[in-house]
Parts: structure tokens; C-alpha cells; sequence
């Protein structure tokens, strides 16, 4: 997948009341960043939000901000984010920028349910 790949975003609600699953495909790039801020920014934050990074083979430090960033707006909020599908790319930069610590993570969307 080419770094400049449209980045795909699909929000539904999860099983839970409260809970919202946003699973994001393609690279997560400057190029898109303005999208997936949009995105974030969409409607009521949810009590519980489940990013599923599953179709997400690369991240730059911009969408690595733009998630940092939306932690904190759930932390303001007494609100959760848990990421899922981390790929070994993405969580390394998840490690040197010490977010993997930070952010809690799931193994899979149905494992974030039952954290949830």
C-alpha cells in the first residue's frame, strides 16, 4: 500500500451502550490527517471509543499526534480510548514515543467490547 493511499473511515456503534468502533484503513499521513481530525470530531465523544488500527500499515508523527490528541480529549472527558489491530510497524512508533504505556490496547475489536 502506497503512503499516499486514501485513508478509509467507518464509525458504528459497538455492543455496548456508550461504545463507538472507528476502523480506520490505509496509512495515517499528513496527507489525510485533516480527514480523520474531521472524523474524531464528529458528533457526541463517546463513553467508550474503540480504534480498530487493524487496516493501518503505516502512521506519521502527525497521526500519531492526532491520536494523542484525541486521548486527551477523551481523558478531559472521563471518556476511554482503547486501540486495537496495532500493526509491529505502528507499535513501534506506539514504543519510542512512549504512547504504548499510555493508551490502552486490545488484541481485537472483541476483546475492546469486553474492556469495555
Amino acid at each position: 500500500m502506497a503512503l499516499d493511499a486514501p485513508l478509509t473511515i467507518e464509525r458504528k456503534p459497538g455492543k455496548a451502550v456508550g461504545t463507538t468502533i472507528i476502523t480506520l484503513a490505509g496509512p495515517i499521513t499528513l496527507i489525510n490527517l485533516f480527514d480523520l481530525q474531521a472524523q474524531l470530531r464528529t458528533g457526541e465523544l463517546p463513553k467508550v471509543t474503540i480504534l480498530d488500527l487493524s487496516g493501518v500499515p503505516y502512521m506519521d508523527s502527525s497521526g500519531m499526534g492526532a491520536i494523542i490528541n484525541y486521548y486527551v480529549r477523551c481523558q478531559n472527558h472521563g471518556a476511554r480510548l482503547i486501540v486495537t489491530g496495532v500493526s509491529s510497524r505502528v507499535i513501534e512508533l506506539f514504543k519510542l514515543t512512549k504512547v504504548d504505556v499510555l493508551i490502552e490496547q486490545a488484541a481485537s475489536i472483541e476483546e475492546a467490547e469486553a474492556k469495555a
